[in-house]
């Protein structure tokens, strides 16, 4: 199950660096690739603003 980004994302840019696979992109809205995320928690560990949760 991969995690995804919230409304709270305030596109700081932290998960993006703590994501060991590569899986979030930064834009507008930040988003996790659910076929690359491996399930790991780092990124929503990282975030700040807790806008990160695992999918459902």
């Amino acid at each position: 199950m991969a995690y995804v980004i919230g409304n709270d994302c305030v596109a700081c840019g932290t998960c993006i660096d703590e994501c060991p696979a590569g899986a979030i992109s930064e834009g507008e809205i930040y988003s996790i690739d659910a076929d690359v995320c491996v399930d790991c928690g780092t990124c929503a560990d990282a975030c700040p603003s807790g806008a990160i949760s695992p999918g459902a």
